[in-house]
């Protein structure tokens, strides 16, 4: 959830820091603070609200100019423990203030840790989990100095780099890493730490456990951060970092030790955009922008798919086909806006291969104790790979022998790296909170994906997925139709600006699509709003409707899905004989709805199962624009983190 970014090298680290705190705001806003090691000091500054709080205390207040240095860090918090006040606010020190630490996570047993550092007389002065690290380092170097007067700890193995940091000390011998190394072993929980020490300034440590860090590799100065997004205006060079790893980052590179102290190699990678994906581009909002990026990033996600013998490409694949032909029941498991597209995936993955297939939340699938074996398929949908109750799913799934096959927007994230097949969505940077252009290539991919189970089990022949991956490979063209036709809904949602709720209703396809379209509008609006199967409307929910009640039905096809059409039509005329105002989003040559739509939105005809693609659209933009009209930050929802790293 936090934003975390940690530098050393020759340039200003106030700089870089703050920098890269500007592009992961998003990721956390309820705080700031930035730390630097220079002239032999350590110095913080931490301010509650948004960064341009700490960044005005640092131009304008006392504390201006107030930190020379090459080595740091920042970061942007996401309140769990304790509330967002500059005491809380990230980094905390110990009691010498030597040691400073920022954290995303939760550690689970800090109350435990909490009384047993003050029962030997430390002073704690936040409500945060995260203090108690920078205290237990403290013990733990003051320990190992006591013990050992400057022995190498007992816990480091021996040999690696034969490199030296400033102070002359080898670094696979390092004692701030040695403490670090014995304070994660005590840890529970999820958590990405990252350290600095007045008196070693010649190098940073970043450690995790299930929480994302990533390693920047510069010319001469390395990078830690939450996303490669903080760093990727000085190096598109990257380094994954493991489970229960801690690395050592210095200007002339990195080393990586696990938590007991083995050195590992980190894996490498090429970033492949650069820092003006992750710019508005003139675009007053990133959700703006990104909503008109969708036909570019679904043309990506389905670009080289198909082999030159018409055999769906996955990303990775770990996997033989003869597992694939084994599978005889497919879950899918995710969170929020990726649980959506999972609801759609359903319909094409039953239909083309027909695998029962069922959709779970992943913060309740491992809890239920689902159903599991070597022939079970667990597709695990996640736009930053780092959702921690869609990881907690992966690995109770691989626990229990199934096969995992990952759909996820992030080169390098955990879950594909625990999952044994993955196909990415190559959607680019998306900075706004609510998804929107992952959304599309989340569908894309699952989509895929059903096509690929269809082809490699023999339900469709090669020519018969070709066929449906050239129909595919034409949605973007229609995305961006669709996406130049929207200004009455534009208009439309400017004028329910005070409107107190919104009913979404849909059948098929559509209902995924509906309650997609009410969770984009709390998120952004923070008003109430619902999705509701159509078919259900006289089950209960028709109780809601009252005069002038806004409620937008998605319509199926009158072509692909004609039996359910008339029913939905009839659903429209139920509720507006009650006084509701019908918004209708149908397709081109849809004559049957008209009489009954107070308001129609027309989007291009295409295949049922293709139809969200575009019939979505609408309603990410209707959501956008009315809390605008609100004077609301589409791009920082209150209470919202683009990445839920802990459960």
């Amino acid at each position: 959830m936090c934003g975390i970014i940690g530098y050393v090298g020759d340039q200003s680290a106030l700089d870089v820091a703050l920098g890269g705190l500007r592009r992961l705001e998003y990721r956390g806003y309820d705080s700031s603070g930035v730390a630097v090691v220079g002239a032999g000091a350590l110095r913080t500054v931490r301010r509650a609200g948004k960064l341009a709080n700490l960044e005005k205390l640092l131009s304008e207040g006392p504390e201006r100019d107030p930190m020379p240095g090459t080595t740091g860090m920042g970061h942007t918090r996401w309140a769990t423990h304790g509330g967002p006040t500059d005491q809380n606010a990230h980094p905390h020190t110990d009691c010498t203030g030597a040691i400073a630490v920022i954290h995303n996570g939760i550690i689970e047993n800090f109350a435990a840790l909490r009384a047993e550092l003050e029962g030997i007389g430390h002073e704690l002065t936040s409500e945060t989990d995260t203090e108690v690290v920078a205290h237990l380092l403290e013990v733990e170097l003051g320990n190992a100095a006591a013990a050992q007067a400057g022995a190498v700890p007992e816990d480091v193995a021996p040999g690696g780099p034969a490199a030296s940091g400033a102070a002359g000390v080898p670094v696979a011998q390092h004692p701030l890493t040695a403490a670090l190394r014995r304070v994660c072993r005590r840890l529970e929980g999820a958590f990405t730490l990252v350290v600095l020490h007045r008196d070693f300034p010649e190098v940073v440590l970043g450690a995790r456990r299930n929480s994302p860090l990533v390693v920047g590799i510069g010319q001469g100065e390395t990078f830690l951060a939450s996303d490669v997004s903080a760093f990727i205006a000085h190096t598109r060079e990257a380094m994954e970092i493991g489970q229960d790893q801690i690395v050592e980052a210095r200007r002339d590179g990195v080393t990586v030790t696990d938590f007991a102290g083995e050195i590992v190699e980190g894996r490498r990678y090429h970033v492949d955009w650069d820092a003006s994906a992750a710019e508005k581009g003139g675009y007053p909002y990133f959700m703006l922008k990104e909503i008109n990026e969708q036909p570019t990033a679904l043309a990506d996600t389905l670009r080289g798919r198909l082999s030159a013998d018409g055999a769906i490409v996955l990303d990775e694949e770990r996997l033989s086909a003869q597992d694939f032909r084994d599978v005889d029941k497919v879950f899918i498991v995710a969170c929020g806006t990726a649980y959506h597209a999972g609801l759609i995936a359903k319909y094409a993955v039953e239909h083309w291969t027909r695998l029962p297939c069922e959709v779970e939340m992943a913060s309740e699938f491992r809890y239920r104790d689902p159903v599991l074996d070597r022939s079970t398929l667990v597709i695990a949908i996640s736009q930053s790979g780092e959702t921690l109750d869609t990881l907690m799913a992966v690995k109770h799934a691989r626990e229990q022998k199934a096969r995992v096959l990952a759909i996820c927007n992030t080169n390098g994230s955990t879950i594909p790296r625990e999952s044994d097949a993955v196909l990415y969505t190559r959607c680019g940077p998306e900075v706004g909170v609510a998804s929107t252009k992952t959304f599309l290539g989340q569908v894309a991919a699952c989509l895929l994906v059903g096509l690929y189970l269809a082809q490699v089990r023999g339900v469709l022949y090669g020519d018969e997925v070709a066929a449906y991956v050239e129909r595919l490979q034409r949605m973007p063209d229609l995305v961006g139709r669709t996406l130049h036709r929207l200004e009455p809904i534009r208009e439309l949602a400017r004028g329910l600006a005070d409107a107190k709720a919104v009913l979404f209703l849909g059948r098929h396809v559509g209902y995924p699509v509906a309650l997609e379209g009410a969770l984009k509008l709390k998120e952004l609006a923070y008003m109430h709003a619902e999705g509701f199967p159509a078919g259900e409307l006289k089950h209960g929910p028709i109780a809601l409707i009252e005069p002038g009640l806004p409620v937008i039905v998605v319509v199926p096809s009158p072509r692909g899905r004609a039996h359910l059409h008339g029913k939905v039509v009839s659903n429209i005329q139920e509720v507006r004989a009650r006084g509701a105002r019908t918004i209708v989003i149908a397709e081109d040559g849809d004559v049957a709805v008209e009489p009954y739509a107070d308001h129609l939105i027309r989007v291009p005809a295409t295949s049922s199962l293709f139809a969200p693609l575009v019939t979505t659209l609408p309603l990410q933009v209707f959501a956008c624009e009315l809390a605008l009209a609100r004077g609301l930050d589409v791009d920082q929802p209150r209470n919202l983190a683009k990445s839920v790293t802990v459960e």
